[in-house]
């Protein structure tokens, strides 16, 4: 299995869906179904019951996972494609618009 082109805590915009346009931080990365857990994005309305963590229980508002497909990473402010290379004996991650290698 290849790995991720986007990380836990990268900053991606999105592409394609209901959120189109809009930018967010990356919360967490499931490499397993290829989704991210974005920051505002692919907000989803959940009915919680009462429970000893949640006493009220109500309507919560969190976001849903979406397809790592529909995003792109970026850096410095642009939206851009991720390529791999090797920097010495390390292999990195570097945007193909400018040629930077990310973090």
């Amino acid at each position: 299995m290849s790995s991720m082109k986007i990380k836990k805590d990268d900053m991606v915009k999105v592409i394609a869906g209901k959120d189109k346009g809009k930018e967010g931080k990356v919360l967490a990365v499931n490499v397993k179904d290829n989704t991210l857990l974005v920051e505002g994005i692919n907000m989803v309305t959940k009915h919680a019951k009462p429970s000893m963590a949640n006493q009220q229980g109500g309507i919560l508002h969190q976001e849903a996972p979406i397809d790592a497909s529909n995003v792109m990473l970026l850096v410095n402010g642009k939206a851009t494609r991720v390529g791999f290379k090797m920097d010495g004996d390390k292999k990195v991650r570097f945007a193909k618009a400018t040629g930077e290698i990310i973090k």
